[in-house]
């Protein structure tokens, strides 16, 4: 089953450890681990259920190419990655 890791920038707001869980999607995945804490799913996603302007998925180290209805595939043992693009200048 995937995993899924937040950034301690999140984790320091909300409490979302690290979790394994199943999915063969971005969305599906996502949607496991937000039913395991509900609270970060506002960070990630907007109100459509798109991923927030702010936010970068990354599944086994390459961005996602569908921030909008998450569709990338995840392999089984898949490794996501949810992290805030900030800039600055």
């Amino acid at each position: 089953m995937p995993s899924v890791a937040f950034t301690r920038n999140l984790q320091r707001h909300v409490a979302c450890p690290p979790c394994v869980v199943a999915g063969g999607t971005v969305r599906e995945s996502l949607e496991a681990a937000f039913g395991l804490y509900p609270q970060v799913r506002s960070y990630v996603l907007d109100e459509h259920g798109a991923l927030r302007f702010h936010m970068a998925v990354y599944v086994d180290g390459v961005p996602i190419a569908d921030r909008r209805g998450l569709s990338d595939p995840v392999p089984d043992s898949g490794e996501i990655y949810v992290m805030q693009a900030l800039s600055g200048g």
